[in-house]
């Protein structure tokens, strides 16, 4: 595979988290990732299991979802999740915030409900994405909540679950950039089908991608003679 091209899958989650998901999808999932190079697997918590046997030995990280896809679940429980997860072989976690409370103005409730994500994910030595559901809120209601992910000690923003009203846009993930400086990473997630969107979203401010398309956006990659 062309330099180039394996530039793009590292940037890429390797993404699966429909409830229909079957056991033999999620292998192959895993296959993939390791022949295309993808950063990621992400996948339910229930599969964290199997992906990271399959993954075993190769440099392709297990990253779920906790509190998804609404992100409304107790504070406790996310933290559950997580250390679960972590302890099952999740490397990288994706939380969703409280967006109840970040709409209500309950700025400390929503950065504590990420800081305690944050302690179990770091504490069995994985990284924090905290996905904002960026079609659910206003401009100021995205810089509000990309400040509190950074305070809290995320490594990353996140767009979007993909399963609400839609999915990362341009101005959305400049926007997340400029709000969080160079220190953090930003992952556009949902709707991201294409190498073009790849690149529209890198051009804005994008350091990973969470794609179902990865094996597509790859082979477009290669068609183009990279990027």
């Amino acid at each position: 595979m062309p330099q180039d091209t394996l530039k793009i899958a590292s940037l890429i989650d390797h993404t699966l988290l429909r409830a229909d998901a079957t056991a033999s999808e999620i292998i192959k999932l895993c296959s993939e990732a390791r022949q295309c190079g993808f950063a990621s697997v992400c996948v339910n918590p229930y599969w964290v299991t199997l992906a990271a046997s399959q993954l075993e030995g190769s440099a392709v990280k297990v990253c779920t979802v906790i509190g998804f896809p609404l992100g409304a679940n107790a504070t406790s429980t996310k933290v559950a999740e997580t250390e679960t997860a972590v302890r099952h072989g999740a490397s990288e976690i994706d939380m969703v915030i409280n967006i109840g409370e970040l709409k209500s103005g309950h700025d400390d409730a929503v950065r504590r409900d990420i800081q305690a994500v944050a302690d179990a994910a770091h504490k069995g030595g994985a990284i924090l994405k905290v996905i904002l559901e960026t079609a659910l809120l206003d401009n100021d209601q995205k810089v509000t909540a990309s400040t509190l992910a950074k305070l809290a000690g995320a490594e990353f923003v996140k767009t979007s679950t993909g399963f609400s009203t839609g999915g990362a846009t341009v101005p959305d993930v400049a926007l997340m950039r400029r709000t969080v400086g160079p220190e953090m990473g930003v992952k556009a997630s949902g709707g991201i089908r294409s190498l073009a969107d790849v690149k529209n979203m890198v051009a804005a401010g994008a350091t990973r991608i969470g794609a179902s398309a990865g094996v597509k956006i790859v082979e477009g990659a290669a068609a183009e003679g990279g990027y």
